[in-house]
């Protein structure tokens, strides 16, 4: 496998957690509990999403320029086997919306459905806590073009961080209901935050390239932060034990099938449309 290759699967690896997770985050566009959240938390999910714009882009451009024996082996969807058969170039949109589910290498916990506030809260709080350090460290990629993606990202990265934190300690130390819920959403999705420090196949070759960040040792600096805003939030952290993985090797939850039959209709339904 081509050093490209590597590249590629470790773009898509970052690019397939902002889609999910952005798009998830739109689930609640015209439905937050207050009109100003609504606003914020849909411009968070457009953040997400331009940051996928530019990380598709950027491996769109890496895959054309891939013989074509490795590109047949890089996606399982048919519906691109097809394209690059046919000589085709890829797209932004290809990538996001003719993959299958197996060729998503986002992890398990930016899939976890909404539920209510508090678990939207947690599930941002936990990712958001590992991006803004790993965003921090991928300015000094190797790779100049995905460095400049997380210079660009990472005044978003910082403001999201801010806001899923304020909203920890303000649900975690508000009233009795609003902790136990807040309580009740950490302890739930708790067992998916050991992907995010966890080194996938991507990770490590991306690594030894120079071009990507060690997860493992972000490790550390997520424990600070993730302790210290718990503590402030009067919230007891969870006992780390078995942690779900499998997210950034194409295995995911019952939850990204949904996600991707939503998200990916229009373009499957009515192949090449353009707006």
């Amino acid at each position: 496998m081509s050093q490209t290759t590597d590249l590629i699967k470790y773009t898509l690896q970052i690019a397939d957690n902002a889609l999910v997770l952005g798009h998830r985050l739109s689930e609640w566009c015209g439905h937050g509990p207050i009109l100003e959240q609504d606003i914020a938390i849909t411009n968070i999910a457009l953040d997400h999403l331009g940051q996928a714009r530019s990380l598709y882009q950027y491996a769109a451009e890496l895959f054309n320029n891939l013989p074509l024996v490795e590109k047949n082996d890089l996606f399982a969807s048919a519906v691109l086997q097809q394209k690059i058969n046919a000589e085709e170039p890829l797209d932004e949109d290809d990538l996001a919306y003719l993959r299958d589910g197996w060729d998503f290498r986002n992890v398990q916990l930016v899939e976890q459905p909404n539920k209510d506030w508090a678990y939207t809260v947690a599930r941002s709080f936990f990712y958001d806590s590992f991006n803004f350090h790993f965003y921090t460290a991928l300015q000094n990629s190797a790779d100049k073009t995905l460095a400049a993606i997380a210079e660009k990202s990472l005044k978003e990265v910082a403001y999201h961080l801010r806001w899923s934190s304020e909203w920890v300690v303000r649900l975690g130390d508000g009233t009795a209901e609003s902790h136990e819920r807040m309580q009740t959403a950490i302890n739930d999705y708790w067992m998916y935050t050991g992907e995010l420090v966890t080194m996938s196949e991507a990770d490590t070759a991306a690594l030894n390239t120079g071009n990507g960040v060690a997860a493992t040792a972000l490790k550390q600096k997520w424990d600070e932060q993730v302790n210290a805003v718990l503590q402030e939030a009067t919230l007891a952290r969870p006992e780390d034990g078995w942690m779900q993985q499998g997210g950034k090797d194409g295995r995911h939850t019952e939850h990204l099938g949904y996600i991707l039959a939503e998200l990916q209709f229009m373009q499957r339904a009515y192949p090449n449309m353009e707006w």
